[in-house]
């Protein structure tokens, strides 16, 4: 699947060097970062930022805030990876974003007792596959020094997965096995890279809808799924946000949750529209029909209710990559959620 260039109304793409600038510029200006009629959301590249795009095209946050009697203005922007958007929230820069579990667990862990980052719903359940284009590779025990796999992040909910993969395949002592050959790049990037080899480039742990495209390239498969790992269906992404906003903005708040369960219920009902709706925010020449098919896909499904993400906070505190124990998916997610049936 390839990308056209961004229209003029696509979001602002945000560079890692430059949320430091929108956190300088919402200090210089306390009366707006505090108006609760100003939101800041960041979504990614991919078919995770879904319900965004469909709450964005049909003005589901707009409607849900007059609701509330408040009229927002919302900016919207967009960046790659976990450790970036998470060094966006912990400055300051945006107010809303959403991210894998790996790195929701992550800003937890590093804001627990501070800003308090938590999560207000999930994104919905898809599979991540690694995939390898080296024909003796079927499997991570096949992995060796000659390969070099790309991750958005070393701190990426795949890079997170690819670990506790290790853990279970060679014992827990082995979970970073492959951190040496994790190589950092958007996924856009490492689509071609994997086609190519570009870089060295023989692995890519990614994500829909790029998984899907590169699967359709010449001696590419995949040699693990996320689904493997973590016992079957796994929220994949989590919208997070601080305590001080939830607080500071409450009717805000529950217009977000309420507009991404409205966007969650319109992708069930309306999948074709969906599928529209996404080719266009991500300006992609994709056919719809391609679209759709993942929308249907029977391994993808876009509940906000969180799924199946306790077995990674707790090798995550194992591994000593997390200071605090979540004694349960509660301990991350606000306690207004915590009469869902998660997990």
């Amino acid at each position: 699947m390839h990308s056209l260039p961004p229209s003029p109304s696509a979001p602002l793409r945000i560079g890692r060097r430059s949320f430091t600038a929108l956190a300088a510029a919402s200090l210089a200006f306390p009366a707006l970062a505090s108006s609760p009629a100003r939101l800041r959301i960041v979504d990614q590249f991919g078919l995770t930022s879904l319900l965004w795009h469909v709450a964005r095209a049909q003005q589901f946050i707009e409607q849900q805030a007059r609701a509330e009697g408040v009229t927002l203005q919302i900016e919207w922007s967009r960046m790659s990876g976990g450790s970036a958007v998470n060094d966006a929230l912990l400055s300051g820069a945006v107010d809303v974003a959403h991210i894998g579990v790996g790195p929701s667990l992550l800003l937890w862990d590093r804001s627990h007792g501070r800003q308090n980052f938590k999560a207000f719903a999930a994104l919905g359940t898809m599979p991540q596959y690694l995939l390898s284009n080296r024909p003796q590779v079927h499997s991570i025990r096949d992995l060796t020094d000659k390969d070099r796999i790309a991750v958005v992040s070393t701190a990426s909910q795949q890079a997170r997965t690819l670990q506790m993969a290790a853990a279970q395949a060679f014992g827990a002592e082995q979970s970073g096995r492959f951190d040496s050959l994790l190589v950092t790049m958007p996924h856009t990037e490492a689509l071609a890279a994997l086609a190519s080899g570009k870089g060295g480039i023989t692995a890519h742990f990614s994500n829909a809808p790029f998984q899907y495209a590169q699967l359709k390239q010449p001696g590419v498969r995949r040699i693990l799924s996320s689904y493997e790992v973590f016992g079957g269906p796994s929220s994949s992404v989590l919208a997070v946000t601080c305590d001080k906003f939830r607080r500071e903005n409450p009717a805000v708040y529950r217009a977000l949750q309420r507009a991404l369960k409205q966007a969650s219920q319109f992708v069930a009902a309306h999948p074709r529209e969906a599928s529209e709706i996404y080719l266009r925010a991500e300006s992609s020449n994709a056919p719809a029909g391609e679209v759709l098919a993942f929308l249907n896909d029977p391994e993808i499904d876009y509940d906000v209710v969180p799924r199946n993400t306790e077995r990674l906070a707790k090798f995550m505190h194992q591994a000593k990559v997390l200071k605090n124990e979540p004694r349960s998916w509660k301990d991350y997610f606000f306690d207004d959620l915590h009469q869902l049936q998660g997990s």
